[in-house]
């Protein structure tokens, strides 16, 4: 296991901020001999790439009441998609870059990694979970804009999720589950608003819906900054 610094405090500080649980759980950097790594055989896991590239891995101890909630059978309900936000925030501490798709999967082998910082997620009640970080390639993270602009350059033609958002809610897990025909869900932004616009989760601007050809479009208002983006 690798010694924490300041980018590994960040993440974990951001990741747990944004955890669905019911009070924030708190990251202690792990420096023990060796974890029980058959804790992490179902972890949600997924890679940052941008200016700092990462793996990142969560796991909730099955006596975390979210472990039980996101294990529902309900197809409404997936773990990596209650977890993403989480890790979304602690990708976007190291600066500008995307979050890959979050997966459940085995990641012993990430927790195992000596480059890897591994934190303990802990309630008052003990420990509920452990978080998982690795930087790659950091050293080039440091290289001129340039460089930069080179290695963005290669990924051009992926595409990405650009989402706009005309407000957001907070539910419990029982009234997802009662969701039927009919049901009005309120939202927290008044009509006339503006609309939010994500690219792969990430806010990144505000705009206004409009109407062309009887189909729905966005007009852009405002481009935000990275520091606006996160706020």
């Amino acid at each position: 296991m690798s010694i924490p610094t300041s980018l590994h405090t960040d993440a974990a500080s951001a990741l747990v901020r944004l955890l669905p649980t019911a009070m924030v759980l708190e990251p202690l950097p792990y420096a023990g001999p060796g974890m029980p790594l058959e804790e992490t055989a179902a972890s949600v896991t997924a890679s940052f790439v941008g200016s700092e590239s990462a793996d990142l891995a969560l796991v909730l101890n099955s006596n975390t009441p979210l472990a039980d909630v996101a294990g529902s059978d309900s197809p409404l309900l997936s773990e990596a998609d209650i977890l993403r936000p989480a890790l979304e925030a602690a990708g976007s501490t190291l600066g500008v870059g995307v979050l890959g798709d979050a997966r459940v999967e085995d990641a012993s082998a990430l927790f195992s990694h000596p480059s890897t910082v591994i934190f303990e997620l802990h309630a008052p009640e003990g420990r509920a979970g452990w978080f998982a970080i690795r930087l790659r390639d950091t050293a080039h993270g440091l290289g001129s804009d340039s460089a930069m602009a080179g290695k963005l350059s290669r990924i051009n033609n992926v595409e990405m999720a650009l989402t706009v958002a005309i407000g957001h809610t907070r539910m419990a897990v029982r009234d997802v589950l009662n969701l039927e025909p009919g049901r009005v869900v309120e939202l927290d932004r008044s009509a006339g608003a503006p609309a939010d616009i994500l690219l792969n989760g990430r806010l990144i601007a505000n705009g206004e819906v409009v109407v062309i050809d009887q189909d729905y479009a966005v007009r852009i208002t405002k481009i935000l900054d990275v520091a606006e983006g996160l706020s």
